[in-house]
């Protein structure tokens, strides 16, 4: 007689329930009909079946990039036993979780430990029945569920960690983390890095005229144009307020004050749509760079960039300035240093 599942009073073959979704298994199991039959019965419970015939086959599938999350290993498999493929398994983090359930014909409790200790999840002795079967596979996803809700709670709170809530963008602890890390590897490689500091222009007055909603409005759609401006390995964040940073590995100077004005033009020279209508906003673009011949700290990096907006700002605002070397400048409040134009008009691409 092949072991296998064995029928009961319970309807193995009952339509699945709406925790039963389909879902993928593989069965991994030499002897023909107890594969068949473990195939009929997963796939009348609704489950998509994936079947082969040896453990080497079954650890190059549990290796891809889109393997099953569930498996079914029988222990004595040609090539590579089951128990085998279930410590190479869990030696690999690099995939998700995958729940494995071995099948074998002993019943003997070292058996039981060896297959606990190689990393099975169950452990099932044939031939087993068919409604225990189903019974352990929904446990089996009861806990996959379960893991994938405390990874996305995990990823959900890293994300709100780093990340400004408002934009989506680096926020600022981050993005000194990541400057300081960018800097250590461009001086190993002998590259240079820039950092580029962006303010909105006259930002206060589009609070004061259209309300922060709109304000906000502002801020989203000017992240987008930033990230539209740049590489997708350069590192844009928002420091606070309407002040962003701009991480940009492996670029000198002038190729970064380059970068500098093409975002000043991407977000001046066209309005931004908001909820209130068009709202014109320029910006103001500190350049700062740090080179294998005159290397700058993040610090260094950081004040250099600040000084150089600072002195956009002075000359009329709406450009790009640049500071190629480190240089010590007085405290200021820039917002103090930014004079109202006159009358508290709307701002335009011409104030």
């Amino acid at each position: 007689m092949t072991d296998g599942p064995q029928a009961t009073s319970n309807p193995a073959d009952s339509p699945p329930s709406g925790n039963d979704s389909p879902t993928r298994v593989l069965i991994a199991e030499d002897d023909p009909v107890a594969r068949r039959v473990v195939e009929t019965f997963l796939t009348k419970w609704g489950y998509n079946v994936l079947a082969v015939t040896d453990g080497a086959e079954a650890w190059r599938i549990l290796q891809s990039h889109d393997a099953p999350r569930l498996a079914l290993l029988d222990w004595k498999l040609p090539g590579l036993e089951g128990i085998e493929v279930c410590r190479r398994v869990r030696l690999d983090s690099t995939h998700p979780y995958i729940y494995i359930v071995l099948l074998t014909a002993s019943g003997q409790k070292q058996d039981l430990l060896a297959a606990l200790h190689a990393g099975a999840d169950d452990y099932l002795v044939k031939p087993f029945d068919a409604a225990e079967l189903r019974a352990r596979l929904y446990v089996g996803r009861r806990i996959l569920a379960a893991q994938d809700e405390l990874i996305a709670a995990r990823e959900a709170l890293r994300f709100q960690a780093t990340h400004d809530p408002l934009t989506g963008l680096w926020n600022h602890g981050e993005l000194l983390r990541i400057l300081d890390r960018e800097l250590a590897r461009a001086n190993r490689a002998h590259q240079p890095l820039s950092l580029l500091m962006v303010d909105l222009d006259h930002f206060k007055q589009v609070n004061d005229i259209y309300g922060h909603l709109v304000g906000d409005e502002v801020l989203v759609e000017g992240s987008r144009r930033l990230l539209s401006s740049v590489r997708a390995y350069d590192v844009v964040g928002r420091c606070g307020g309407e002040e962003f940073l701009i991480v940009v590995p492996a670029i000198d100077g002038p190729a970064a004050t380059s970068l500098g004005l093409r975002i000043v033009t991407h977000l001046g020279n066209h309005p931004f749509e908001t909820s209130s209508g068009p709202v014109w906003v320029t910006v103001s673009v500190g350049v700062a760079s740090s080179s294998p011949a005159e290397p700058l700290s993040s610090v260094g990096l950081i004040r250099a960039a600040d000084t150089a907006l600072y002195r956009a700002k002075q000359n009329g605002r709406n450009r790009a300035e640049t500071v190629i070397s480190e240089e010590n400048v007085p405290e200021r409040d820039l917002e103090a240093a930014e004079p109202l134009p006159p009358g508290g008009s709307a701002p335009t691409p011409e104030s």
